[in-house]
């Protein structure tokens, strides 16, 4: 298996098979019945391009409060536990004893992207963040740990794997636009991101 390293960040390519993929589909289907996407509201009052759902102890929640970890969905009901085969891939690509108390899922339709920030609503950044490409293409790009100055870019392909830790675990990092079409795996089309965090 190929590991790049962009910024920092660890890339693994391919790590899921095909079949593995189609399994973590169906397992993102059991927790997005159970706790439906959402489109986010940014502080300023924009919406998110992305749609959004979590599993686990806490949900990533952004409105006019500003961004947060949340216990309860926006509908009020508590997120459903991370799945066992998505904590797998935790443990296989971090080695940690440490397990992920919240898992992010975004989807992104042909037209959606997202923009350069950092992962820093979480208590300790010792914690990696761990994040899994599902479906068509996302360009991912990355900087360093201060907004501004030079990036550098490279397509996520589905079935890859992002480890964001040590030194670039605050690398400012995003999603500048999907590659419609470049995968068959989900039907209608468009990539889901799902992210593992150490939230608290």
């Amino acid at each position: 298996m190929t590991i790049l390293r962009l910024r920092g960040f660890e890339i693994h390519k391919s790590h899921l098979t095909l079949s593995a993929q189609r399994t973590l589909l169906d397992t993102v289907r059991g927790v997005v019945k159970q706790a439906p996407f959402f489109r986010p509201v940014m502080p300023g009052g924009q919406q998110m391009s992305v749609r959004m759902t979590s599993a686990g102890d806490y949900g990533w929640l952004s409105d006019a409060q500003g961004y947060r970890y949340a216990e309860v969905h926006p509908n009020g009901s508590p997120w459903p536990a991370i799945p066992s085969d998505v904590l797998t891939i935790w443990n296989d690509l971090t080695g940690l004893e440490r397990q992920p108390d919240s898992c992010l899922i975004n989807y992104y339709a042909s037209d959606a992207k997202m923009g350069l920030h950092q992962d820093r609503n979480e208590t300790d950044f010792r914690w990696p963040v761990v994040s899994i490409s599902l479906g068509d293409e996302g360009l991912l790009r990355v900087g360093g740990q201060k907004r501004g100055g030079k990036t550098d870019s490279l397509w996520l392909q589905s079935g890859d794997v992002v480890v964001m830790g040590g030194e670039a675990r605050l690398n400012y990092h995003g999603i500048d636009r999907i590659r419609a079409g470049s995968s068959t795996l989900l039907p209608k089309g468009g990539r889901i991101n799902i992210t593992l965090r150490v939230a608290t």
